[in-house]
Parts: C-alpha cells; sequence; structure tokens
C-alpha cells in the first residue's frame, strides 16, 4: 500500500492559479488527480502513466490544469489556472500499481488514496 499525501489547497479567487502537491511513500506506475464537491460524484480530472509520461485530462479542466511529477516521480503536482467557482471541490490523489491505459480517470481503478485537500474558488 502506498502512502499520499496531498498538500497545496486552498482559497483564491476566480481566474487565479493554484498548484496542488501529492507526496507519495513509494514509486507507482499510474498517478491520478480527482476532484469530489458536495453532494456530487468523485470526477477524475487528470492522470500520469510514470514510465511513459502519458497523460490524460477530463474536458472540464483540459487546456486550464497541468499533471506533473518531480524527477524522482514519488511527487505528484497539479498545476491549476483560470480557476472558476466551479472548480471548488476536495481535491484527492491516487495511485494504481499498474500502467492505466483503459479508463484512467476512474475511481474504480485506483487502489490507494489520499486524505484530500480543499480548494475553494470565490466569483
Amino acid at each position: 500500500q502506498v502512502r499520499l499525501a496531498e498538500s497545496g489547497g486552498g482559497s483564491v479567487e476566480a481566474g487565479g492559479s493554484l498548484t496542488l502537491s501529492c507526496a507519495a511513500s513509494a514509486f507507482t506506475a499510474t498517478m491520478a488527480w480527482f476532484r469530489q464537491a458536495p453532494g456530487q460524484a468523485r470526477e477524475g480530472i487528470a492522470s500520469i502513466i510514470t514510465g511513459g509520461y502519458t497523460t490524460r485530462y477530463a474536458d472540464s479542466v483540459k487546456g486550464r490544469f497541468t499533471i506533473a511529477q518531480d524527477s524522482s516521480k514519488t511527487t505528484l503536482f497539479l498545476q491549476m489556472s483560470a480557476l472558476k467557482p466551479e472548480d471548488t471541490a476536495m481535491y484527492y490523489c491516487a495511485a494504481a500499481n499498474y500502467n492505466l491505459f483503459i479508463r484512467p480517470l476512474s475511481a474504480e481503478e485506483y487502489s490507494d488514496w489520499g486524505q484530500g485537500t480543499q480548494v475553494t474558488v470565490s466569483s
């Protein structure tokens, strides 16, 4: 089991930027960011396959968010720009022990999860 710890959440005005970080206790094959707003289902928004650098984005964040890793591949980042009030949610980091080429934004594919970090975007 991989331990994951998110950080970097906070409050920002619409149009602003924020970068989230996720520290993993070990290397994993695929990592991703999910978010969940109150009363809504958990949404996969960005994923990265560590070995091949393959990334995938949800349409809701494409062009505004960027997923990346550091050189050790144990710290995951989510660079968020042009933030909107509808981006307000709890953001979670997730990890899977294999390369996820199919359904990389599906929560069911991930075995390890962080505790989440809150992002609030005001209008």
